[in-house]
């Protein structure tokens, strides 16, 4: 008998996270479920190196076609999807389940429905108008001090709510030697690795520029990460070794310091490398990035800034390249962080108690 098959719709944020957390769910799948991808993100060839069938629908964001046209096509297309794979269960990620991605589910029936829909919101931030109650689960990825919760929702639902979502355990980040051989880095050299975010949605080349200076006026050698998805490269000043690395954090104990943003997926794989670290928040998101980072700086050798003048970007950088010797006897904290397993397990539940379509 096939194994049955979950089919995972991501919408494209800012960065990775909404990818990276069904890639994270879909991993802990695989041997009781098969995962099949519908993705808003480009990186579709991240998809399939890890060894997943993915289609790429061209996100809202970049398209040119109005709203209701938008949705009209994803209606048809996802519908495309749903015919073909035929899913025990569809699990979407992202902040607004897309009117084209319901109409599709509705029209076919799919057997079991899950959002993924990670908290942490501004204050601020409106409601999304979606009957939660259309969802079988809903599964909301913790925070770094987030305890497990589980609560109902309106029909016959369940909202949970898991430890941090990453897409590695710990057992598969490179220790510092290993990492640098893999990365061809020097075992004396000192590194500083940035990670600021595609900058798709905000221009991250001003801030990168004037750390990297600091950095490199230290005498650390700099090492920019380019996303997957970024549309456009960052113009980066001499003697920078730009790279294409993913997963990150598999890497990430290879450096001395690391520049990042402060993305669910970062701050994550900052707590799990536990290396000194700069946290820059993008406060143009509708996620509370401060608040996060702010988390992550009593669990790690980090900081926070938001580096928006000179004199931020030189106390900012001056206190990571100290990090090292002011926390020398800071120590991992005892945090869970196998919330894509416990998701997985509960993925894989409601499948084993739905009947697949015809």
């Amino acid at each position: 008998m096939s194994e049955p098959r979950a089919l995972f719709l991501n919408m494209n944020g800012s960065g990775m996270g909404h990818l990276n957390r069904c890639l994270a769910y879909a991993r802990r799948l695989q041997g009781r479920m098969k995962p099949v991808f519908f993705s808003l993100a480009s990186a579709i060839e991240v998809i399939e190196h890890m060894g997943f069938e993915a289609d790429y629908f061209v996100s809202h964001f970049w398209s040119a076609s109005p709203t209701f046209a938008w949705n009209s096509e994803l209606a048809i297309r996802f519908g495309m999807v749903l015919e073909r794979v035929r899913p025990a269960v569809v699990v979407f990620d992202g902040t607004w389940p897309f009117q084209g991605f319901m109409t599709a589910c509705a029209a076919y029936g799919a057997p079991a429905l899950v959002w993924s829909n990670r908290g942490l919101l501004k204050p601020d931030a409106g409601a999304v108008p979606i009957d939660v109650g259309a969802f079988d689960l809903v599964i909301q990825p913790g925070e770094l001090n987030a305890t497990r919760e589980k609560s109902s929702i309106a029909g016959s639902g369940n909202k949970i709510v898991v430890p941090p979502v990453c897409l590695l355990d710990e057992t598969e980040i490179l220790d510092r030697a290993s990492a640098r051989r893999e990365l061809e880095l020097s075992e004396e050299g000192r590194y500083a690795l940035f990670s600021l975010g595609p900058g798709n949605l905000k221009d991250v080349s001003g801030i990168g520029h004037a750390l990297i200076r600091l950095c490199q006026a230290r005498s650390y050698e700099v090492v920019w990460a380019r996303a997957p998805i970024s549309i456009r490269d960052v113009d980066l000043p001499a003697g920078v070794k730009a790279v294409s690395l993913y997963p990150l954090a598999r890497y990430m104990r290879a450096f001395d310091a690391f520049v990042g943003a402060a993305g669910y997926n970062t701050c994550c794989e900052v707590v799990l490398a536990q290396i000194p670290s700069l946290l820059v928040p993008n406060l143009q998101l509708v996620d509370d990035q401060a608040a996060r980072a702010r988390i992550v700086a009593t669990l790690a050798p980090a900081l926070v800034s938001s580096c928006e003048s000179e004199a931020e970007c030189r106390s900012a950088i001056d206190t990571l390249l100290a990090l090292p010797a002011a926390k020398a006897s800071a120590r991992p904290h005892a945090i869970r962080m196998d919330g894509a397993r416990l998701a997985a397990d509960r993925i894989c539940a409601l499948a084993a108690n739905a009947e697949p379509a015809p």
